[in-house]
């Protein structure tokens, strides 16, 4: 498997384990909504939002993202190309891990609110 997220490049499945292990050491209280975006054969395209507390300061981050994923022939994932930018907020412009502020999520809101998102 290869793998680029954010500015980093990945190869083999030792590296992307101990990648994702950082990962999740560091990003506290990880929630995840991804929105299916095509698929072909072997291929799926999603985009995303995520959000997490970092574990060093405490700050709460946004990730705003797009990923395209390959798979071999047995359906192991060959490659995941990522983008990713995150944008920190506040505990109370949380979205993703509250019911009361999942409708922001149904009607698209989220991605309007704050100065960081243009409405183009």
């Amino acid at each position: 498997s290869i793998w680029r997220n954010r500015d980093q490049f990945l190869q083999g499945r030792e590296e992307i384990k101990a990648f994702l292990t950082k990962k999740w050491a560091t990003e506290g209280d990880y929630a995840l909504k991804k929105h299916y975006f095509c698929h072909s054969d072997s291929k799926i395209a999603v985009t995303f939002q995520y959000e997490y507390r970092s574990n060093t300061d405490g700050q709460w981050y946004r990730a705003y993202g797009n990923e395209h994923w390959t798979f071999d022939s047995q359906g192991k994932m060959k490659t995941r190309n990522a983008s990713i930018n995150d944008v920190p907020i506040s505990d109370c412009e949380r979205a993703i891990t509250s019911k009361d502020r999942s409708e922001r999520f149904e009607d698209g809101t989220f991605l309007r609110d704050g100065a960081h998102m243009s409405e183009d």
